[in-house]
């Protein structure tokens, strides 16, 4: 079953800060679903976005995907102990501390960022930790789109299906990138797509989509089989040549030894991505990490030094478990594999 109206039952994972339009064109093009992932951008960055997108796809159903966090109260003294913590990487490459500013690396979704959608009228809007407020969800829903999100857990499936999704994202634990845990923090909760797949499908009465290590059409046909209305890959589509992903990130996912972990300390969330120096000296779930999504600013300039040494060592490597798909450049080609077309 392919829905909504797409000819292949493969959803392109949202990948902020590792795509923009050109992929989730591409891929809506081959009969999948294309999603561009809206929290990187302000509102006249989306509109930009979806101007383009909608220009490439013709009329195509596509996906737009954002963050429903609540963000969190200033914190002054989490924010100085995080940079006492990079203290020594800050003079390792002569950065003042002093010289960078704080602040959030992605907005949740709001009111300015609805009147946007409400111009372009995606076929599918989706969130990920959770959903937002009411308000602001009725005026997705009176666009006509289809409002997805992603669960970690049965019960996070089930709570969304009462507060109104029309179908679940079932996350496994080995997907790349950030858990979209939203009801509780207990990473042991969690389980792979695999085990959570056929609970989520039997626990609700949406169309379920699994996510997480499925790389090839074997993973989709077993996933369709346990009851997955259609399938969502990452990982596979960040060497595409589509997408922006970062010439050091793409030399981490053809690397088949570098292993991955969940860590907070990119953004003060979980999410997946290969090991590098900073987790690896920093320690993967270190508390020092303010919460999300304020722990990237003090990390930025690090980053940007690193990177121009050929380092990767402050940069977000991230990754699911499986990356076995990551030798395709062509997104068309790519999504009709994995649906064995």
């Amino acid at each position: 079953m392919a829905f909504p109206g797409t000819e292949l039952p493969i959803v392109q994972a949202p990948m902020a800060g590792s795509q923009r339009h050109r992929l989730a064109a591409a891929v809506c093009a081959a009969g999948g679903l294309g999603s561009l992932p809206g929290a990187m951008f302000d509102a006249a960055g989306l509109r930009a976005e979806l101007q383009a997108l909608a220009a490439q796809v013709r009329g195509a159903p596509y996906n737009v995907n954002f963050f429903a966090h609540q963000p969190p109260a200033a914190d002054a003294a989490a924010e100085a102990r995080w940079r006492a913590r990079l203290a020594p990487y800050f003079a390792e490459h002569g950065i003042d501390p002093a010289t960078v500013p704080a602040g959030a690396g992605r907005q949740p979704f709001s009111a300015a960022i609805a009147e946007v959608l409400e111009e372009f009228r995606p076929a599918v809007v989706s969130f990920h930790f959770g959903l937002p407020a009411p308000g602001l969800l009725a005026r997705v829903k009176a666009l006509g789109a289809q409002v997805w999100s992603s669960a970690t857990t049965v019960a996070e499936g089930v709570w969304l299906q009462r507060h109104g999704a029309e179908a679940v994202i079932a996350q496994g634990l080995e997907a790349g990138g950030h858990r979209g845990h939203f009801l509780s923090d207990d990473l042991a909760l969690q389980s792979g797509t695999m085990a959570l797949l056929p609970q989520l499908v039997d626990a609700v009465s949406v169309p379920v989509v699994a996510a997480g290590g499925i790389a090839d059409a074997r993973g989709v046909r077993a996933a369709l089989a346990l009851g997955a209305a259609a399938v969502q890959v990452g990982t596979a589509y960040l060497c595409c040549d589509e997408a922006e992903t970062g010439a050091l990130h793409r030399a981490a996912l053809r690397d088949p030894a570098a292993p991955t972990v969940l860590t907070r300390l990119f953004t003060g969330r979980p999410a997946r991505g290969i090991v590098n120096r900073l987790i690896r000296e920093v320690g993967a779930m270190s508390e020092d990490a303010p919460a999300f999504p304020t722990a990237t600013a003090a990390l930025a300039p690090l980053r940007a030094r690193a990177e121009a040494q050929g380092l990767a060592d402050f940069t977000p490597l991230w990754s699911g478990q499986n990356r076995s798909g990551c030798g395709e450049p062509s997104a068309a080609r790519l999504t009709r594999a994995l649906a064995g077309a």
